[in-house]
């Protein structure tokens, strides 16, 4: 699970999203909806959603359940869902 975290989705070179290129220095969050890493714009337009409250809470939940629980949280995967970070 961490090397996965780390080198997928810690240092992603595109939002899985948009496509928008993704520099080491920009910040990047993770989709509540899918786990991928996307850029803060398409962050801005998955809150505006209408289902967002109750997916992210959904979502933290089985996150902490699964990953915190079982693994520790490597590297900060749930809570990179709602914290940018940089590569």
């Amino acid at each position: 699970m961490t090397d996965k975290w780390q080198n997928d989705l810690h240092c992603a070179i595109a939002c899985a999203h948009c496509n928008k290129s993704l520099k080491a220095d920009d910040r990047r969050i993770l989709s509540v909806y899918d786990h991928q890493p996307i850029c803060l714009d398409c962050k801005k337009r998955e809150e505006e959603r209408t289902d967002y409250p109750e997916v992210s809470q959904k979502m933290i939940g089985t996150c902490m359940a699964e990953t915190e629980v079982m693994y520790s949280d490597p590297g900060g995967y749930c809570y990179y869902h709602f914290y940018p970070f940089k590569c």
